[in-house]
């Protein structure tokens, strides 16, 4: 059995720190989905499985735990960049701006109550009790990569082995975080006394799609004696509006037309443009009718394509001319399930289906030329995720001094990693960098960071984790978390119902959303049939994890210093 005891207590082997990786990750992972009263800490209970470990001497070298920690950050947080940088900018549009705002000051209310909670219940000549107490402030908003952000400039500022175990504080307030989050967001229904069913009501009173890239279909007669022998392309101009003509049927001949096909009294057109538009198209044309296209020279399909090949991305449909070079319209685009009108200067990207109306063998030109081919996107582009860590970690090590501040400024592996990573989902395209990632394959890569980075944190804090709960400050950090997780809630909450009147649906996907917490969103969606409450997380959550990240390193490197 010498062998078997050596594999647990040689802390400088890869096989013990392969087993300590895989026993604490796996028993988290599984420990975490226990639910109680419907609730579970999810892939975070690893990180009270680490503090388990290391507290019993199941450990590994620090150099070894430090590096896998942060390589397991900047996995982390650049994945998350990459997910939400093709929504960041759009997330500001309709109604956006209001919520992002409310979002904002949450989180600022956030930082306030903690440095409150710090000046009332600490003894603030110990540098220690700051740096704990922004570990608190992440655990009761129950943000991970803030934790992270923190740890990473608190090694800057603090010399190596004196960094404070802020991931104490964090577990401490992590639990009530869960819990306070949706009771503080149940807090506020009766606060403004909200009824559940009303709310819902409104929801489908009020629900609106897009109409501005919704694509709206139509066949219409042409009645306009203006239109006689008009080209389609001189209708655009005239109407200034965008749409796609994929069919004329004249005097009993289909054709698939392009910019100069002419048009006559009496044409059927089948019509595809964005909802907006559908009405003065309608009006300047001729009346919708009902058509059999069955009845024509050559057969018709219409067939959604998958785009692929990398040459496309980032080419707009107008390059591509699609009708004068193929004889194909393409009259919509579906991008991550939602359908775009395809106007001339809308950029493709991989992953985009686009439906193309055509011949046969014309489409299936498209389809070669597009790709169309699954098995390509089911291989991660690699090669973009680690041209963008490179560009990340050196965005990140740039140092910005400032007056006043010891050391300079620098967005480190946590913060540079992520704004390039938006950048570069948002605007990858632009130098031909395919950033398309099946959601599978994101979310495996996000969680095995996450889960690293866990895993590492718990087990360097295990050593300190009782003296700080038994002996320490535990049950203050506790307390304050609770402070720090619902006093917010409960203002910003109160004040979106009742000085901007948003849904209290809408309200409870925004603050799940700010603390970038899904257990509060699958509470919100447990009780609405609608889509209000992810509508509302997705509107704020990309700039609530830049701002908690970005926070965490300015409190630290702004007041944590020694």
């Amino acid at each position: 059995m010498e062998w078997l005891i050596a594999l647990f207590t040689t802390t400088d082997s890869i096989a013990h720190i392969a087993l300590l990786y895989a026993i604490v990750i796996a028993v988290g992972v599984y420990l975490g989905k226990i639910k109680l009263g419907g609730i579970s800490l999810g892939v975070t209970f690893v990180l009270f499985a680490g503090i388990a470990a290391g507290h019993v001497g199941f450990t590994a070298p620090t150099n070894i735990l430090s590096f896998i920690q942060d390589f397991g950050l900047i996995l982390f947080v650049f994945m998350i960049g990459l997910q939400v940088g093709p929504g960041f900018l759009e997330s500001f549009r309709k109604g956006g701006v209001t919520l992002n705002a409310l979002s904002a000051c949450m989180i600022l209310l956030n930082i306030a109550v903690m440095f409150a909670c710090y000046f009332i219940f600490f003894d603030t000549s110990d540098h220690n009790n700051l740096p704990m107490m922004v570990g608190t402030l992440y655990g009761a908003v129950t943000n991970t990569p803030g934790l992270g952000a923190a740890n990473e400039a608190l090694s800057t500022i603090f010399p190596a082995g004196q960094v404070p175990q802020i991931a104490n504080g964090y577990a401490c307030a992590y639990p009530l975080g869960v819990l306070g989050i949706i009771g503080a967001t149940i807090a506020v229904r009766y606060i403004c006394r909200v009824k559940l069913e009303n709310e819902e009501k409104k929801l489908e009173e009020e629900e609106v799609e897009n109409t501005a890239v919704k694509p709206y279909m139509m066949h219409l007669k042409v009645t306009n004696s203006y239109l006689e022998d008009r080209t389609v392309e001189q209708v655009h101009e005239f109407l200034n509006r965008d749409f796609v003509c994929t069919r004329i049927l004249h005097e009993g001949h289909v054709t698939i037309p392009t910019g100069e096909s002419r048009l006559h009294m009496g044409d059927l057109l089948f019509i595809v443009c964005a909802e907006d538009d559908a009405e003065p198209i309608n009006a300047f044309i001729g009346p919708e009718i009902e058509v059999d296209w069955n009845e024509q020279d050559e057969p018709m399909v219409s067939k959604r394509i998958l785009v692929t090949r990398s040459s496309i991305n980032g080419k707009t449909l107008g390059q591509m001319h699609f009708p004068s070079v193929y004889g194909v319209n393409v009259t919509r685009v579906t991008r991550q399930g939602m359908d775009i009108f395809a106007s001339p200067s809308l950029a493709l990207q991989v992953g985009d289906r686009i439906m193309a109306v055509g011949p046969e063998n014309a489409v299936n030109r498209v389809a070669s030329v597009m790709g169309n081919s699954i098995k390509r996107l089911e291989a991660p582009n690699i090669a973009t995720i680690f041209v963008g860590i490179i560009l990340g970690i050196i965005f990140g090590s740039l140092p910005f001094a400032i007056h006043g501040i010891p050391v300079p400024i620098k967005l480190g592996i946590a913060g540079g990693p992520l704004i390039i990573a938006i950048l570069i989902g948002r605007y990858g395209y632009k130098f031909h960098l395919v950033t398309y990632t099946t959601t599978s394959a994101n979310m495996m890569l996000r969680e095995i960071g996450l889960v690293l980075f866990l895993a590492s944190v718990g087990v360097k804090a295990g050593n300190s984790f009782w003296d700080t709960v038994a002996q320490g400050d535990g049950l203050k950090y506790v307390f304050t978390g609770f402070l720090i997780t619902i006093i917010p809630i409960l203002v910003i909450g109160t004040i979106a119902r009742m000085k901007y009147k948003f849904n209290y649906f809408t309200i409870m996907g925004m603050l799940a959303g700010t603390c970038t917490d899904p257990p509060a969103l699958a509470y919100a969606n447990s009780l609405c049939s609608k889509e209000a409450p992810a509508v509302g997380y997705s509107t704020v959550y990309p700039l609530s994890m830049f701002l908690r990240i970005f926070t965490a390193q300015i409190i630290v490197l702004f007041f944590c210093g020694l």
